[in-house]
């Protein structure tokens, strides 16, 4: 199975900066996308951005203009550059991703605590 590691994490002052890494087991090309989720206590757990294996991304509304979401494919790893942050975004952050088939099979990472002061 994928394994999915987060890291980066932290607590931050609102309108700092942050950045979370996602180190997959495999290489990048066998996921066919990549993607972050947060969760916020007694909130559902919702999407933040994606990127497929082409190089496409997709943000939240929320979060548009302020996060960038980025691959290493030589590290196997993915980022999620987080600017201009605010108390909202205060949450565990997920590392999502989704094989190629005939693995179209979804893996989740174990999350990584995001704290905005204000």
């Amino acid at each position: 199975q994928v394994q999915l590691v987060e890291s980066g994490g932290g607590l931050v002052q609102a309108g700092g900066s942050l950045r979370l890494s996602c180190a997959a087991s495999v290489s990048i090309f066998k996921l066919a996308s990549m993607g972050w989720y947060r969760q916020a206590p007694g909130k559902q757990r919702e999407p933040v951005a994606a990127l497929t294996s082409g190089g496409n991304t997709d943000y939240a509304d929320s979060v548009k203009g302020r996060f960038t979401i980025s691959r290493d494919n030589a590290r196997d790893t993915v980022y999620l550059q987080m600017n201009s942050l605010k108390p909202e975004d205060t949450a565990v952050y997920y590392c999502k991703a989704r094989g190629i088939r005939p693995f179209a099979y979804d893996y989740w990472g174990q999350g990584t605590q995001v704290t905005v002061s204000s």
